[in-house]
């Protein structure tokens, strides 16, 4: 089990701005994007001066894909299927943990809701 402290970005301004401009970014932490319904999400590097991996996740937690992205980059990195969720990590900390796509997240925004 590993802990990641996760900043959440929720509203538009602060998932257009993510991890923009941060030089440094301990191991366990990273960022939590949450959007409103599943749709295709698609993410660049405009700004990110860190390599980051990217982990497209569904709903109940399971990560549907990873994607290495280059700092400072405009390519563009999707979801191999609609998700609501992205999850952020210094690139390799997937790698380094095991985590592969189809691993299940646990945590509050992965539980069922009642």
């Amino acid at each position: 089990m590993y802990q990641i402290d996760a900043q959440v970005a929720v509203s538009p301004a602060e998932q257009q701005t993510g991890l923009m401009y941060r030089q440094e970014m301990p191991q366990q932490e990273g960022m939590l994007f949450v959007f409103e319904q599943p749709s295709t999400q698609c993410f660049w590097m405009k700004n990110t001066l860190l390599p980051l991996t990217a982990a497209f996740v569904a709903d109940d937690g399971r990560i549907v894909n990873l994607v290495d992205m280059k700092p400072q980059t405009l390519d563009s990195h999707c979801s191999e299927e609609p998700v609501r969720y992205v999850l952020e990590m210094n690139r390799g900390w997937f790698a380094k943990k095991n985590i592969r796509k189809g691993f299940k997240l646990g945590g509050p925004p992965f539980e069922p809701r009642r």
